[in-house]
């Protein structure tokens, strides 16, 4: 069967098996363990779990069992005691509730009669372990407060939290990372319209659909499947590798399709502030930003990078400040960033460039050409150059930094203000050298009028030297 209705209950031993014969609800003991946990696995794979309900608490027998009441509570018990092991904890009642196991691993607690998603009382999907499913979110309900991410196992023994997440860090402007407790390990980047900015490899194919969603009720990434046949699955390993996993019939195991950690240059904030990182370069991948150079230039000749980088001039805060054009990089660190969907490029680098604390814009949206604008008030972090599906980024620098630079790398605007500056000085030297000849002219025309009058007066007394003397 698929459905628990009130005055059911599954025992352990007994099982709750999904209508297409994917997914199976049961209870079992992970690895070397000894304790009974209720989980929803593959009917292919009993070994993975794709779902545990009492992570923290298990059984220590094979007492347990689960059954629905009559408000809709999912409620999980033992024959020896009364205490209640799990439960859902429904905050409203339904008039005929049951529990349903979907074809997708979601198990939900509804009306026996509405089938509709929205109007579900409470769902596993809404709460997900350590594998995320087609269909899954990772995010946040703003509305309810309602968190969606992956945590790791403590480990193959024991499904309780471990120390690994994966989640939409929704800080400033929102960004995939994986973290250990506080700390970030790997940053996936923000939205851009197609993909995040740190996961070149996402792109548009024929095995799976992808979306991000940011509205006033909730922010959240997802995928699902186009061939529901097809078994497919993220997950978070004890030891927080986070790997994309499809089944194969013919072998009957998990191939692992891709991992999102691809090489050195993806460790967070592996070179420290304002400096990109560049495998090509390795084993020195780590590079300073134009206008900046290492803090600690010591501790930068032996690969430590972790002071990062400081500017060689520091900024003016006028508009004599300017911009580099970075080409095909991961988008720094949002997390201390403002965006605005609505406003282009241009105008990007004018805010940008009439706030003191600005110190990088980029487009928030590539799509289309590029629109919207992403701005960063802080030093730059984890910018890594990427082979394909780069971004462009303009970082502020100061005047001084761009008179040697290549024109070409600095925005459209610095271009047409250098432009302007060459075309000034082109119609000034034009005016002076205009003015040069026009006075030189006039002397030599006043030399010249003043040699004829020489040479009139001259003729003139010569003639009347000829004239004789009448009065000899």
């Amino acid at each position: 069967m698929d459905t628990i209705t009130l005055g059911q209950s599954i025992k352990d031993g007994e099982t709750v098996v999904s209508p297409g014969n994917f997914f199976e609800l049961g209870f079992f003991s992970p690895g070397k363990s000894k304790g009974r946990y209720l989980g929803i696995w593959y009917i292919q794979d009993k070994n993975t779990v794709a779902w545990v309900a009492n992570r923290n608490t298990p059984i220590s027998d094979s007492s347990g069992f689960l059954s629905i009441n009559a408000q809709g509570s999912l409620v999980l018990m033992m024959n020896s005691t009364t205490d209640i092991v799990w439960s859902s904890n429904a905050s409203t009642s339904l008039q005929n509730p049951v529990a349903v196991l979907l074809e997708s691993g979601n198990l939900v607690v509804k009306d026996g009669n509405d089938n509709n998603p929205d109007n579900f009382l409470w769902q596993s999907f809404d709460y997900p372990c350590d594998n995320l499913l087609p269909g899954m979110k990772l995010g946040k309900n703003l509305v309810t407060g309602m968190e969606w991410f992956l945590s790791s196992w403590k480990s193959i023994d024991d499904p309780a939290p471990g120390d690994f997440t994966y989640k939409l860090d929704l800080r400033g402007f929102p960004q995939l990372v994986i973290k250990k407790g506080p700390e970030i390990l790997f940053r996936g980047g923000s939205w851009n319209g197609l993909r995040f900015t740190g996961t070149p490899q996402l792109q548009p194919n024929s095995v799976y659909t992808y979306d991000f969603v940011s509205n006033e009720k909730e922010v959240f990434c997802t995928y699902d499947i186009r061939n529901r046949s097809v078994l497919w699955r993220w997950a978070v390993s004890p030891s927080g590798d986070v790997q994309r996993f499809t089944w194969t019939d013919r072998t009957q195991t998990w191939g692992r399709f891709s991992t999102v950690v691809i090489d050195q240059c993806d460790k967070y904030a592996l070179c420290g502030s304002n400096a990109s990182c560049n495998m090509n370069k390795s084993p020195d991948v780590c590079e300073c930003l134009e206008g900046f150079t290492p803090k600690s230039p010591r501790e930068w000749k032996i690969l430590d990078w972790t002071e990062g980088c400081v500017r060689r001039a520091p900024l003016s805060c006028n508009h004599s400040d300017g911009f580099l054009k970075y080409e095909s990089v991961k988008l720094p660190d949002t997390s201390q960033s403002w965006v605005d969907n609505s406003i282009s490029l241009a105008e990007c680098e004018k805010l940008c460039l009439n706030n003191c604390s600005c110190t990088a814009y980029a487009n928030s949206d590539v799509r289309k050409g590029g629109t919207g604008c992403l701005l960063w008030f802080s030093d730059l972090f984890d910018i890594k150059k990427l082979a394909v599906n780069g971004q462009d980024l303009y970082v502020r620098v100061a005047a001084s930094e761009l008179d040697n630079l290549d024109p070409m790398r600095q925005p459209i605007a610095r271009r047409r203000q250098i432009s302007e500056k060459k075309r000034v000085i082109i119609i000034v030297t034009c005016v002076i050298s205009a003015m040069g000849v026009l006075v030189l002219g006039c002397f030599i025309f006043m030399w010249k009028r003043k040699l004829r009058n020489q040479g009139k007066l001259g003729s003139t007394v010569f003639k009347k030297s000829l004239i004789p003397n009448t009065n000899a």
